[in-house]
């Protein structure tokens, strides 16, 4: 086996939890029109179509922009661009007289027809060969006027007044993909120019949906030194739009940031920046832990910290009815103490409603213990909180494998990506430490 082939089977192996997770979840995907322009779109639309065949279902936005621009040049009518009225977000929005809309029209239509065919393409020696791709749009947004403000006619421009999550549900649960562009439809049959952000941001909350793809030019939202930041929580990312406003920023990082925060706060669960240029830039994304954009969600408000000795008292009232049913091991107050600088906790007001310990052994080796969460927060995800911040904890320090103890849970465990191991396997410390008696099932995870 070369190389290249077991860094490939290396990969493949890594993506299969990522695959199964992400089976049956909707996304939404913005596409500018910058990023259907460039010469990488062709790759783009082979990940997606990738995507689709690992059975996600799919909501494509696309946007037009730059297309617009030039046919409006072309037909020597001048683009007339101002500040959106509503503060909802700080970009320039078009104002469309009827000759304008026309030109609009066009240029989505044949936009569409050009995005439909790039997925038809089933060539035997394209990435699309046999995939089957199905693609289907309709009048899913519902849209109304601005009108007039600020002695602006805003005339054709609109906003969105409703999307049909349940249609669109509908041919998602048909495995097709969706396609939606910037243009809406009134009751009374008019056609109304949106912006492509707005139709993303709005589709992906009716869908609450599990994830908004967004593409920009940027490798994700870049800091001062140009450098992608990996994951932003909503209230940091809302700080930084205000640093931008502050500064009378505008452009692609600031509309994406809005937009993100946006959705995030709305009910989607994450909104990821990826860059158009960047060929496989989705695939890396969804599929590696680190990713290669920006992360934005909406993180729990309870936020997971190291325990301290004041929160003996809460960890115990937490885990001593799962050691009474022999779920876990007991632990006496003194072992508590003893132990505490190795536990994470979630508080809600003033309450300890979940817990986990990691202890680091030798040879690059670590036991998570003592997973816990409260019985009313069980449906909360508390526990797979803060299973991944002990994984991401363990990574930091070098640790290679994971393993846990477990006579109750190994399903829950499995399905977070352990396997079975043996008694022999573990560190020597732990193995003479082993209760037979108990006969707990040992489970490893690589890192």
């Amino acid at each position: 086996m070369t190389k290249d082939t077991k860094q490939y089977v290396s990969w493949f192996r890594h993506s299969s939890p990522y695959i199964n997770a992400y089976r049956g979840k909707v996304f939404v995907i913005l596409l500018p029109g910058e990023a259907i322009a460039h010469e990488n779109f062709h790759n783009i639309a082979h990940d997606i179509t990738l995507l689709n065949s690992l059975g996600v279902k799919l909501a494509l936005v696309h946007g037009a922009r730059p297309q617009i621009d030039e046919a409006l040049k072309n037909a020597g009518l001048k683009a007339d661009l101002q500040e959106e009225p509503h503060g909802k977000t700080h970009h320039r929005l078009r104002v469309t007289d009827v000759d304008s809309l026309n030109h609009i029209k066009q240029v989505v239509g044949k936009m569409r027809i050009d995005i439909e065919a790039l997925f038809s393409m089933g060539l035997i020696n394209s990435p699309m060969h046999g995939a089957d791709i199905n693609i289907c749009g309709g009048n899913f947004v519902v849209a109304k006027p601005y009108g007039i403000l600020n002695g602006i006619d805003y005339a054709h421009t609109g906003e969105i007044r409703k999307v049909d999550s349940e249609a669109i549900q509908k041919q998602l649960d048909n495995n097709n993909i969706v396609l939606l562009s910037n243009l809406g439809f009134s009751a009374t049959g008019e056609v109304f120019n949106l912006t492509a952000e707005e139709v993303a941001a709005e589709t992906a909350i009716a869908l609450q949906a599990d994830k908004l793809l967004i593409y920009s030019h940027d490798a994700g939202i870049l800091d001062k030194e140009g450098v992608a930041i990996s994951k932003l929580s909503a209230d940091q990312a809302q700080k930084l739009i205000s640093e931008k406003i502050a500064k009378g920023g505008a452009g692609e990082a600031l509309k994406n940031l809005e937009l993100s925060v946006r959705a995030c706060r709305a009910g989607v669960k994450r909104s990821q920046v990826i860059s158009y240029v960047e060929d496989g830039a989705l695939l890396t994304e969804l599929f590696t832990r680190d990713g290669i954009g920006t992360l934005i969600t909406k993180e729990l408000v309870e936020q997971i910290r190291p325990a301290t000795i004041k929160d003996i008292g809460g960890i115990m009232d937490l885990i001593q009815p799962l050691e009474q049913q022999g779920i876990l091991v007991h632990r006496s107050r003194e072992k508590l103490e003893a132990e505490i600088s190795h536990f994470f906790v979630i508080q809600r007001e003033g309450m300890i409603i979940a817990c986990a310990a990691l202890f680091i052994h030798d040879n690059h080796t670590a036991e998570l213990a003592c997973v816990a969460t409260r019985d009313e927060y069980r449906n909360n995800k508390y526990g797979q909180a803060v299973f991944e911040h002990i994984e991401q904890k363990a990574l930091e320090q070098g640790v290679k494998k994971l393993f846990v103890l477990t006579t109750k849970s190994p399903h829950w465990f499995v399905e977070k990506g352990f396997a079975e191991g043996s008694v022999d396997s573990l560190p020597l410390e732990k193995k003479s430490l082993y209760n037979y008696q108990r006969n707990s099932k040992v489970l490893e995870k690589t890192l």
